[in-house]
């Protein structure tokens, strides 16, 4: 679609209509984006590092995904499931029961967002359990709801000046700063194991940093949760749908969740969330204690099936196995190159570079900033991420073809360049 606007007169527009409590990474508004390619208002294309915030796994516009929503648009667009229930939600009910972690019976809610998810499989967890308390992460993130804000470990921007939070939230070191033994420190400390009722993680934290966990730490927490009686409750918002190499980042610790998170790349940019979890306790819940009006919208559900043929027809998994190495391997000459490069964090195709400074290895937020604008300006979108502010992640689509990849990277490492002391 042709317009008039440019960038700036679109910025005076919405600083006059829009809240500015939202805060947008980049000045580029778009007009139009295809695969790993975003076009803004003035014709100038972008290479999509970002991916909508691992949004966009199979990339921008895919046909597939698209023609699904314009058919399912033309039959109906909305009747709340618990009002007509329609065959969409049930058969992508069924699919994610069966491609989910754990070869038990399991069963499936939709909602329209993470931070819903989130919530509601806290609920479910509370409810089948009849316990009150909650354990989190330092560095987590799992929303901006009041119960998922509490439950988020950065105050600034997500927490401050937004209390009082919910209560019965307990938070623990996450990864490689402390194993799953600091669970037993909690309870002896901070809360009852007899009042837990779930413990949430990201397989590999997000916002938080992509972090992710030493080999068996996993299965040792879960085991710990197993031994008693709490549920665990894996936040694949962010490193689900094929983005660290496998459909789910917790399958690479071979652990089953009691309850798996899905949101982001679900629906390939429709608001579509969702909570599966194992059968008995997913039906503990009474009927209508679960449920929202938009909750499982049919045409986010047609586009969350087209994701799945994909995923199948396309070869997904192993095009994010191979986008994986890519990144590994050039993150890993960055390393080594240049001295404002920490550390290598992530799985797969979910990549951050952490930026240090000095001989303290302080963290480099404000090279950070100016990293990502220089590569703006150079046509490419990075986003920033972790809780100082100086992780850069890549979620680029698993399509980006080799040529755009290369040249993305290049302008990368010229930031690197430029910028490393």
């Amino acid at each position: 679609m042709e317009t008039d606007f440019t960038n700036e007169a679109l910025h005076k527009k919405r600083e006059a209509v829009i809240s500015s409590g939202v805060a947008s990474v980049t000045p580029v508004y778009v007009e139009s984006a295809f695969g790993a390619i975003v076009k803004d208002v003035e014709g100038k294309e972008y290479i999509d590092f970002g991916g909508g915030i691992a949004v966009m796994n199979i990339g921008h516009g895919h046909p597939k995904v698209v023609a699904a929503v314009k058919a399912q648009a033309e039959k109906f667009t909305h009747t709340c499931f618990m009002v007509n229930p329609y065959e969409v939600a049930v058969t992508l009910a069924e699919k994610l029961s069966r491609i989910t972690p754990g070869d038990f019976p399991k069963k499936a809610l939709f909602v329209n967002s993470g931070a819903e998810a989130v919530e509601n499989a806290v609920k479910i967890a509370r409810y089948y359990t009849r316990r009150p308390a909650v354990i989190v992460f330092e560095n987590a993130y799992h929303g901006r709801t009041l119960l998922t804000m509490t439950m988020t470990s950065k105050v600034k921007p997500y927490k401050f000046g937004f209390g009082p939070f919910a209560p019965e939230v307990y938070r623990m070191p996450f990864g490689d700063t402390a194993g799953p033994e600091m669970l037993k420190e909690v309870f002896l400390k901070h809360v009852n194991p007899e009042a837990v009722a779930c413990v949430v993680a990201e397989p590999v934290q997000g916002e938080g940093g992509f972090i992710a966990p030493p080999p068996g730490y996993f299965q040792e927490l879960s085991r710990i949760c197993r031994e008693n009686g709490i549920l665990f409750v894996a936040d694949e918002i962010q490193s689900g749908m094929g983005r660290t190499g496998k459909m789910f980042a917790i399958e690479h610790w071979n652990v089953a969740p009691d309850l798996i998170i899905l949101a982001k790349s679900l629906a390939a940019g429709m608001p579509l969330a969702a909570v599966v979890g194992r059968q008995e306790i997913m039906d503990a819940v009474h009927p209508s204690g679960l449920g929202g009006t938009y909750g499982g919208n049919p045409v986010a559900c047609a586009a969350a099936l087209a994701v799945l043929e994909v995923f199948e027809e396309e070869g997904m998994l192993e095009k994010a196995q191979t986008l994986g190495k890519k990144l590994g391997e050039a993150f890993e000459r960055f390393r080594e190159a240049y001295s404002i490069v920490g550390s290598v964090r992530g799985l797969g195709a979910m990549r951050g570079l952490e930026l240090v400074k000095g001989d303290s290895s302080a963290p480099a937020a404000d090279e950070a900033k100016k990293l990502a604008a220089f590569c703006l300006e150079r046509g490419l979108i990075i986003l920033v991420c972790g809780t100082y502010g100086n992780v850069v992640r890549v979620l680029v689509p698993f399509v980006v073809t080799d040529a755009q990849l290369d040249k993305g990277l290049s302008i990368l490492e010229q930031g690197l360049a430029e910028i490393c002391p």
